[in-house]
Order: structure tokens, then C-alpha cells, then sequence
């Protein structure tokens, strides 16, 4: 299956960072979006509230100039952070006071859910099959399997 460059970019820089240790939610550098823009954090001041969906000033001035960033447009970066978030168990949108949150940030199984989600969210927007998907795998047909292995 062929991907975008984007969408490829984007998994390896998650998996680097789920694998190094330098996966965070709570922190907009390493966090999903963070991540995919090279740990940065100016994809922050594209809304006012993380985990929002909606743009603010900025964040609208940059989306109608179709700016991107790693790719995607100001308002996919806000819906992949949500994803994220959601998926790792954050009410949204994330206010470190307020909000429930999930009681260890960084415990992998729940990292590993909210990517799950992110690259499914990924695959959605760039229109290809989630790459996570390994259901296809246990197909069967007159009990041998319906598809192979690919090395």
C-alpha cells in the first residue's frame, strides 16, 4: 500500500518517540502533535485551550493561508492532538486544573492506545487503510488464510 510522505513522516516520528521514551501529553513538544513537528511547540498558538479543536486567531489566519506544518493544515494538527488526548484518556479541552485526567501520563498502554487512534485518525486523512489494522491477517478462506504476509 502506498502512503503520503506526510503520513509516513508523521509514524515514524510517533514510534521514534513512543520507543525513546519522549511521548508526553501533557507537554506540547512531546506530545503527538509536538512530536510530528519535530518537537516544537509553536503548533500551540494555533488554538488558545490544548486539546480544542477550534483555531484561534492565528490559527484561523494560518489555515485560510492553507499554511501547513509537517504537512498538515492547522486544524488537522488541533483534531490529531484531540485524538490523542481523548484516546489517552484527557477530557477535553486539557486545563491542567480542571479536567480529569488519566492518573500516570506516561504509562505505555495508554500511550500506545492514543496512537493507536492518532494513526488511524492519520490514515483517515490521507484516505488510505489504517496501517494499524492487522484483522486481515486472521482471514481465513476454505481454512487456509485469505491474504499473505508481506516481508
Amino acid at each position: 500500500m502506498r502512503t503520503s510522505q506526510r503520513l509516513e513522516n508523521a509514524i515514524t516520528k510517533l514510534y521514534i518517540a513512543f520507543h525513546n521514551n519522549e511521548l508526553h501529553p501533557e507537554c506540547c513538544k512531546s506530545c503527538a502533535v509536538g512530536n510530528i513537528l519535530d518537537r516544537t511547540e509553536s503548533w500551540k498558538y494555533l488554538s488558545d485551550q490544548h486539546g480544542s479543536t477550534t483555531l484561534n486567531y492565528l490559527g484561523n489566519m494560518n489555515q485560510m493561508s492553507n499554511r501547513r506544518f509537517g504537512g498538515y493544515t492547522p486544524l488537522e494538527l488541533l483534531h490529531i492532538e484531540a485524538t490523542f488526548l481523548k484516546a489517552c484518556g484527557y477530557q477535553l479541552p486539557y486545563s491542567r486544573h480542571q479536567n480529569s485526567k488519566p492518573k500516570n501520563p506516561q504509562d505505555k498502554e495508554m500511550l500506545f492506545q492514543g496512537l493507536s487512534e492518532v494513526v488511524a485518525f492519520l490514515c483517515q486523512l490521507d484516505q488510505v487503510p489504517n496501517v494499524m489494522d492487522y484483522t486481515k491477517l486472521f482471514e481465513v478462506e476454505n481454512d487456509r488464510p485469505k491474504y499473505e504476509l508481506e516481508y
